[in-house]
């Protein structure tokens, strides 16, 4: 695991409003972010694999439904 060093805008009553991180740490984050989506992806991709159809089945339904 990383260690993330934010930095905090606060306001007069030192409530935080904002964050500031270093370049490397967002750079390491929306890095992560992205893997991640790519793994939600996946998942969701895996979630259907019941309606998969083999390529040569897919190929022989288009052809029976050509009709020039």
């Amino acid at each position: 695991m990383v260690t993330i060093h934010p930095e905090y805008v606060v306001d007069a009553q030192q409530n935080r409003k904002a964050v500031l991180l270093p370049l490397a740490d967002w750079e390491y984050i929306v890095s992560e972010l992205e893997e991640l989506d790519d793994i939600r992806a996946y998942d969701a991709a895996q979630q259907h694999a019941a309606d998969r159809l083999p390529f040569e089945e897919a190929v022989r339904e288009i052809q029976q439904g050509y009709d020039p």
